[in-house]
């Protein structure tokens, strides 16, 4: 089987549980780390799937590899070879898609609780989480429009586009990857971000974020399971 692709953008913002997952389903999988300065496959052919990781760089931003991902992207969904986002790599597939990254209403940062929708796509990729509320992973200030022909599956009160699905391809403005050693990595790398705008509503304190966490981790768990399940039945075997 071909590995599936996975880039990294920052190098606290890792695979995460996505590869324990596809080490657990015996799936191969190969990191290029972009952060590092390895340099994007032109044609994604060579893999089954392609992951795009999370960043604290915007997709507007006049960075050397951020067309040629989008490019990949293109080409991955020509060939239907399934792609999945989180974050960054949400908003990557957004604008190589036909969408919009633009500045969300507020920051969304810690536990978030997120509302899926209750259509026939939705049913498909979330099983018994749509039409519920489900917990998510949240650090962004910027957010995706819908790409043409796409389905928004989760939506939440601060950011109307949490995800969306076309076809076997998967796009996520929020983190279902998180492990706690990635949550306790970014509390302390951007506690200052987080503090400054602590205030609002959509915004947690890191210590907030950590003493929720055994709480809210594992109910997080359950749901990237039910995600990464559906999106690994495209992948090329």
């Amino acid at each position: 089987m071909r590995p599936v692709a996975i880039f990294r953008h920052s190098p606290t913002e890792g695979p995460g549980y996505f590869a324990i997952f596809l080490e657990r389903h015996g799936i191969p999988w190969e990191l290029i780390a972009i952060d590092e300065g390895a340099a994007l496959p032109a044609k994604a052919g060579a893999y089954s799937g392609l992951c795009f990781m999370g960043g604290p760089m915007s997709v507007n931003d006049p960075l050397p590899w951020i067309e040629p991902s989008c490019a990949l992207i293109r080409d991955a969904v020509a060939g239907n070879i399934p792609v999945i986002g989180h974050c960054l790599g949400g908003q990557l597939m957004s604008r190589a898609l036909g969408g919009r990254i633009t500045r969300n209403p507020v920051k969304e940062i810690g536990w978030c609780m997120a509302s899926a929708e209750d259509n026939a796509i939705a049913r498909n990729w979330l099983g018994g989480y749509a039409g519920q509320p489900v917990t998510v992973f949240q650090w962004h200030g910027e957010t995706f429009s819908l790409p043409p022909d796409a389905s928004r599956l989760l939506t939440s009160d601060y950011c109307a586009n949490q995800m969306f699905a076309l076809g076997p391809h998967l796009g996520m403005q929020c983190h279902v990857e998180m492990t706690p050693e990635m949550i306790a990595a970014w509390c302390e790398q951007w506690a200052d971000e987080a503090t400054t705008v602590a205030d609002r509503p959509s915004v947690q304190e890191p210590a907030t974020m950590l003493a929720e966490m055994a709480d809210k981790l594992p109910v997080m768990r359950q749901l990237s399971e039910q995600l990464y399940a559906v999106w690994i039945e495209g992948l090329a075997r």
